[in-house]
């Protein structure tokens, strides 16, 4: 009987959804509306002769739909791109998340809500709807336009930033409070995992599933991907983050594979599947009566949605040197809530720390924002020149100054290159120390789990530790001389640079020296402060480290040549991965 009930339950939400969506479609509307509409008539609060009797079944499919819609949005996420979307769409991001994240704490603060919801709902108001966004501009024929770029550039940067502010209020749900310290270290811990995952991930999975796909059909693919996906969810979930951070990291891992088009195709009728689900689980948690309740909130919140982001994101994107045009058009594109909100909302009502309004009112606002869509990336564009015209001559004069100004200000021939050989330094330094640190952390965890607990030590720790210590020193050789030698090439650079001829007189060369030197101890020192302190687990004690240490470095001076060698071959599959040609079909995000 509950079989058969299941069956009707996900029959009656699969009905429902398609009548829905396919008038939302006639109307060309955005089918996620008609999803959300179709939620609330199956859902508890509709008196109605459709009903579903089962929520809880339902609520768990859609907890496989919020999977699998972060792990579409992942494959589409590409680390090319991030490399390459500018300064524009880092601080049009930021600008907008910081500002919109605080407008909406006061708005909560105002209507007299609770802390927590205030800073949910902040955070709900911070990131725009990829998925909206794409549709509106692919309906409008926009996509290739200037201003559109530097949306998707903007997306890119607010998915990332999306999966930190998860985690801050996981972090602050499970404590009440989040003192500045834990902040920084909740935010270098999430950054640590991420960057290991990302560096490990891709080193490892897109040869793994590019292999699968030369060698299997569509299905056995499919399973595959699909078996990543959610056994990196669990790994996740493990590690104390949440599976929707899973599933956006192991989705841009994967999206880093030659087959990815293939994966997407494949994956994407599971993922409209479920993701359907999802959208209509939100529809049943929300009560018509919350929201005639709440009109006079939903109202405050929405204006605040559209002119909050219309103006934050405007004034980051003119603030990095694009001209106001762009900028407003940029600004009144991205003004909309949408599935990370959902996500969002979902965390908070997961960890029992939101009251329900909340929820309800995110959705409301997602969907009249969602309608407004459209029309504002069709208004931008007479607004701009209304504005131009209406303006005083002396303002738009200052603007354009700015402007140009801003244009003139970049790197460009010999210093252009140079920053360029700067950057590629300090990332490959820091990429080293990450996996250094991985390796470390990874002992650390297995001495936990009681994996160098042997019976041949007899109990004693010591040796335990000692030797989880030194097997991590050995496998992290060839990433700790790769970071040496990077960083001494970044310390000879360093110094030629900002240590003139004429600085120093015959001296000149041993200040150079002396300068040189210093990056790479310093580079060495900090990488021992952090193996020390996140795997202090398996630190033996200082006389043993001493002498394990010395043994490394004659390790290292006997086996130079090989580690050189171990070290490029892994730094060539890295840049293979990333710098491969993209499919025929370009990617758009």
């Amino acid at each position: 009987m509950h079989e058969l009930q299941f069956i009707q339950d996900l029959a009656t939400v699969m009905l429902v959804a398609g009548l829905t969506t396919v008038i939302f479609q006639r109307l060309r509307q955005p089918v996620v509306l008609g999803y959300i509409i179709a939620g609330v008539v199956v859902g508890p609060y509709t008196n109605s002769i459709i009903f579903i009797h089962d929520e809880n079944t339902i609520r768990t499919l859609s907890e496989l739909g919020m999977i699998l819609l972060l792990f579409a949005l992942g494959l589409e996420f590409s680390l090319k791109k991030l490399r390459e979307v500018g300064g524009a769409a880092l601080v049009a991001a930021v600008c907008e998340i910081v500002l919109m994240l605080w407008l909406g704490y006061e708005i909560g603060r105002f209507f007299d809500w609770s802390s927590i919801d205030s800073l949910f709902l902040g955070a709900m108001l911070s990131i725009s709807s990829t998925t909206i966004i794409l549709k509106a501009l692919g309906d409008l024929s926009l996509k290739r336009e200037g201003f559109a770029q530097v949306i998707f550039g903007i997306l890119i940067i607010e998915d990332v930033l999306a999966i930190v502010l998860m985690a801050l209020l996981t972090g602050i749900a499970s404590t009440g409070d989040l003192a500045a310290g834990e902040a920084m270290e909740a935010v270098g811990r999430l950054t640590l995992f991420m960057a290991v995952s990302l560096v490990v991930g891709l080193l490892m999975v897109p040869r793994v599933v590019d292999y699968i796909a030369r060698v299997s059909r569509d299905d056995v693919l499919l399973i595959a991907v699909l078996g990543l996906c959610f056994g990196f969810c669990l790994l996740v979930s493990q590690m104390g983050y949440s599976v929707a951070l899973g599933a956006f990291l192991i989705g841009a891992i994967v999206g880093e594979s030659t087959s990815v088009r293939r994966i997407e195709r494949i994956v994407g009728p599971v993922r409209d599947m479920f993701s359907a689900i999802f959208f209509v689980a939100i529809g049943m948690l929300i009560d018509p009566k919350v929201l005639v309740q709440y009109a006079w909130p939903i109202t405050i919140v929405t204006i605040a949605v559209v002119l909050g982001k219309v103006i934050t994101c405007s004034f980051g994107v003119f603030v990095a040197g694009k001209d106001g045009r762009t900028s407003l058009r940029v600004g009144m594109g991205l003004a909309q809530i949408g599935e990370f909100s959902f996500v969002i909302a979902s965390l908070g009502l997961s960890l029992k720390v939101t009251s329900g309004f909340l929820y309800p009112i995110a959705v409301a606002v997602s969907a009249i924002t969602t309608f407004l869509t459209p029309y504002l990336i069709r208004a931008s564009d007479p607004l701009s020149g209304l504005l131009a015209r209406r303006l005083p001559s002396g303002l738009t004069g200052v603007f354009s100054a700015y402007t140009d100004w801003m244009g003139s200000i970049s790197f460009s021939g010999q210093g252009a290159i140079i920053m360029k050989m700067i950057r590629r330094l300090v990332w490959h330094v820091i990429i080293n120390m990450m996996l250094v640190v991985a390796v470390f952390l990874i002992m650390a965890y297995l001495y936990r789990r009681g994996y160098f607990h042997w019976d041949i030590f007899n109990g004693r720790l010591l040796v335990s530790r000692t030797v989880a210590w030194s097997i991590a020193a050995l496998l992290s050789l060839p990433m700790i001389v790769a970071a040496y030698r990077k960083a001494n090439a970044l310390g000879m650079l360093l110094a030629e640079l900002s240590i003139p001829e004429r600085v120093g007189g015959q001296h000149n060369v041993k200040i150079r020296a002396v300068l040189a030197r210093l990056v790479p101890l310093a580079a060495m020192a900090v990488l021992a402060l952090l193996v020390a302190a996140l795997a202090s687990t398996i630190l033996p004690p200082r006389e043993v480290a001493l002498v394990l240490v010395l043994i490394g470095l004659v390790l290292t001076w006997l086996l130079w040549r090989v580690l050189v060698q171990v070290h490029a071959r892994l730094q060539a599959a890295l840049r293979d991965t990333l710098d491969k040609t993209e499919p025929s079909d370009h990617r758009h995000l």
